[in-house]
């Protein structure tokens, strides 16, 4: 603080702007935290529902009390790393943590920007685009992007993966979160309800093609629109095919669309 002319004690700039400096840094340390609790809880949760255990039998194998891995599981405890390491550990997974700089888009890795830029760049102007789609139950996550056509009455929860590993666990969780988008805080400003649909943007590389061509009955399961017409769905006036799986290179050049299965 300061005295001013009339004896009167005012705050200072200096002071003003490093209370205000730490109160974003509370503000942002608080979100943080909280995105890193919930994508904890929902990956141990998945987990712990693939082993087909209950909340007692996996804290029993953890040795964390029951009633405080239940708290956890429905965001209502607040545990170390070390109690998320140990329930990770007991589902048979690592714990990893990580600090990376925010400055950019919130995208996972840097194959996704260029790819979700390409999406953004070519889709159709009748596409209204959101990004980084927090969605809350039954499923918590985000979506990378969806893209909502009104007329079509049409929300596609759309997925960038630059890798394909665990695919079995990556398609379900697409479907789970595609399932959770009425819970986005955005659903009721898409007007009429629009039904949903999912589109995996992957990048066509040497292993994710191998991938591919092992799994392709799954794929066509979980994606039945050929490629090709979701493409045109994306980029020019044709009807949206249903789930689709798309393919893009990425290279020196930039990202752009492969054609084909």
């Amino acid at each position: 603080m300061a005295a001013d002319a009339s004896g009167k004690w005012r705050l200072s700039g200096a002071w003003s702007n490093a209370a205000m400096d730490e109160q974003a840094v509370v503000r942002a340390a608080a979100a943080s935290a909280k995105r890193a609790r919930s994508v904890l809880r929902g990956d141990l949760d998945q987990l712990r529902l693939d082993a087909g255990w209950s909340i007692a039998r996996l804290a029993d194998v953890a040795g964390v009390d029951a009633g405080f891995v239940h708290r956890i599981l429905h965001d209502e405890g607040r545990p170390s790393v070390e109690t998320y390491a140990r329930l990770a550990a007991a589902l048979g997974a690592d714990l990893s943590t990580k600090a990376y700089p925010n400055t950019g888009p919130g995208i996972r890795d840097r194959f996704q920007a260029p790819i979700l830029e390409l999406l953004l760049r070519d889709a159709h102007p009748r596409w209204h685009a959101f990004t980084e789609v927090a969605v809350h139950r039954p499923s918590r996550g985000w979506i990378d992007a969806v893209l909502h056509e009104q007329r079509a009455r049409v929300a596609v929860a759309s997925e960038i993966q630059s890798e394909l590993r665990r695919l079995e666990q990556l398609i379900r969780w697409q479907m789970m979160k595609a399932d959770a988008l009425p819970s986005w805080e955005g659903w009721d400003r898409l007007g009429e309800e629009p039904s949903i649909s999912r589109l995996l943007v992957v990048r066509r590389t040497r292993a994710t093609r191998h991938a591919a061509t092992e799994y392709t009955r799954q794929l066509r399961v979980a994606y039945p629109a050929h490629p090709d017409d979701a493409l045109e769905a994306l980029t020019g006036a044709a009807t949206w095919p249903g789930p689709a799986l798309v393919w893009v290179t990425l290279d020196a050049r930039g990202a752009r669309w492969a054609s084909g299965r």
